[in-house]
């Protein structure tokens, strides 16, 4: 059987267990030759005769698909399906699993280094001292301090055990938040809105669908408490860039740490002139352990499917 790869942790000269254990199973390998996440136009080309597709942060339309009459599994190598057109997948009775819960001390991880590099204003004072200055900033702790956390699933989960350790109160908004696992851990479930307006700090943790496109809006923004810090370490397009460009100029917003963006790479974003901004480029997933993790679990999932065994992480 054929089978697409396109996350770059799988490059041939990479090497690694999954990939040894895919090539166990398939000597017809396709990979990536772009270095980066594809567009449908570059895609095309490499999936038209694959039976098997081990996808990253591709975009996954249903032209793409309309192109690959042998596609039978998309295997995403991490959690998020917000690329892959599930119902054009679920049209052409096309597969599609994903690797849940395995990268969340990841992004749990980075969450926090975006939020203290804001606080303490890291990056800023990395390249002050860099240039000969001695600057006296001055920061603030986190102690006793008030975070909400917007999704609460494995990485929400992650990050709240990371906030107890800094004595933080932790407000956590979800539909479904179990009630007894948050009581168990001095969680307090609130609503959307109590989360935002009472939050020193809110860290997002959900998907990209319609629904939550843009729900950290202006609107929601100026609602928030004077000097408020938000970190996106989920998807691009939950905030509105715009907006909050806008108030954190004006001084209403005290801070944001992206790690995703609503376009990828996100060219030359105003954001980028502010000091109160850090960025990094998606890389919450990317340690050691879990990128391990997500391939080896990706291949698993795709080698069930086409093997037709049970797979446990199916999506679509």
């Amino acid at each position: 059987m054929k089978v697409l790869i396109t996350p770059t942790s799988f490059y041939p000269q990479k090497g690694g267990a999954a990939l040894e254990l895919l090539r166990s199973f398939s000597t017809d390998l396709v990979f990536n030759p772009h270095g980066k996440s594809l567009t449908e136009d570059e895609l095309i080309p490499l999936v038209k005769n694959c039976d098997g597709f081990i996808a990253g942060l591709d975009y996954i339309t249903r032209k793409v698909l309309e192109n690959a009459p042998k596609l039978k599994v998309i295997s995403r190598y991490g959690v998020g399906v917000d690329r892959v057109d599930l119902v054009a997948a679920k049209e052409k009775n096309i597969v599609v699993c994903n690797t849940p819960g395995v990268n969340a001390n990841a992004v749990a991880d980075l969450t926090f280094a975006l939020l203290l590099g804001i606080v303490r204003k890291v990056p800023l004072l990395d390249r002050k001292t860099r240039e000969g200055h001695w600057l006296r900033s001055i920061g603030f702790e986190l102690n006793e301090k008030t975070i909400g956390i917007i999704g609460f699933g494995a990485i929400g989960k992650a990050v709240a055990k990371r906030a107890s350790g800094f004595s933080m109160k932790i407000l956590a908004y979800d539909p479904v938040i179990n009630h007894e696992y948050a009581l168990a851990n001095g969680i307090i479930p609130a609503s959307f809105d109590e989360v935002t307006k009472e939050a020193d700090f809110v860290s997002l943790h959900l998907p990209l669908v319609g629904e939550s496109r843009n729900i950290i809006s202006g609107e929601v923004m100026k609602n928030m408490k004077k000097g408020a810090i938000i970190i996106n370490t989920s998807r691009g397009g939950l905030i509105d860039e715009y907006a909050a460009y806008e108030l954190l100029v004006s001084g209403h917003l005290g801070g944001l740490g992206l790690d995703t963006f609503e376009v990828e790479p996100p060219g030359q974003s105003p954001l980028f002139s502010l000091d109160n901004v850090v960025v990094t480029p998606h890389t919450g997933a990317r340690t050691t352990e879990a990128t391990a993790a997500m391939a080896g679990i990706s291949v698993k999932n795709l080698i069930n499917v086409l093997s037709g065994k049970n797979c446990p992480n199916i999506v679509s």
